[in-house]
């Protein structure tokens, strides 16, 4: 619900600054690299050292590339299987630096190798999380569920959370707590997500084969009737 409306709020917001960048002659492939490029340096290089106010804002500059790219390829008429391939491969690449900074963090100077598995496996659920979909849309299944908890939810939640949490640097007490709470709620989050995804491919995956031999077993009654009519 969050990536439907939010999106497409972003999009008009961002429309006028995508027609800006083609004018200049920049293309949607060059946005969504250093997009990528900019999240991974916000995650790898403020994280780690508990700069979560500074990363976070680093990140959210650039994490709207991701609109701004296929807005820009909309407009220019240039939507294409691999722009939407290298923009959702990027994405998986940026989700992994963001969780993995902060697994860097609680590994480090954060010393909770509770809350760094729990970023970890932040980081491994959602990639797995994505795959699911992918996967069984590749077989020809429409994977028809969103979850609880797709990528905007855990952008948002993640995010939102590391930058409040940030303040406790600037003498805001307490409010570093934060960043810990999202982080299992992200966590809860993206492993019911998967079991949504993965019993909604295991019923999708039932009922087609079912339909499939269904249709099998008419075509061999067909099959058999006609047959029999035309032998004497």
């Amino acid at each position: 619900m969050l990536n439907k409306y939010a999106r497409a709020f972003f999009t008009r917001v961002l429309t006028p600054f995508a027609a800006f960048l083609i004018r200049r002659g920049v293309s949607p492939d060059t946005v969504t690299l250093l997009g990528t490029a900019g999240v991974i340096a916000g995650a790898l290089v403020f994280y780690p050292r508990g700069e979560f106010f500074w990363g976070t804002i680093v990140i959210t500059l650039f994490v709207f590339s991701d609109l701004v790219d296929g807005n820009m390829a909309r407009q220019m008429g240039r939507s294409s299987r691999w722009g939407a391939f290298l923009d959702s491969t990027l994405d998986r690449v940026a989700d992994g630096a963001i969780f993995g900074g902060f697994a860097l963090w609680y590994a480090g100077g954060g010393d909770n190798n509770v809350l760094c598995a729990v970023s970890i496996f932040c980081l491994t659920s959602g990639q797995v999380v994505s795959y699911t979909k992918a996967r069984g849309e590749s077989i020809g299944l429409p994977v028809a569920v969103n979850g609880l908890v797709e990528r905007a939810e855990r952008l948002v939640i993640s995010l939102v959370a590391a930058g409040l949490s940030g303040l406790h640097a600037f003498g805001v007490p307490g409010i570093d707590v934060l960043l810990p709470v999202a982080l299992w709620i992200v966590a809860v989050g993206s492993l019911v997500t998967l079991i949504q995804r993965v019993v909604t491919v295991r019923r999708e995956s039932a009922e087609a084969e079912a339909a499939a031999a269904a249709a099998a077993s008419q075509d061999t009654t067909t099959d058999t009737a006609q047959n029999s009519e035309a032998t004497p």
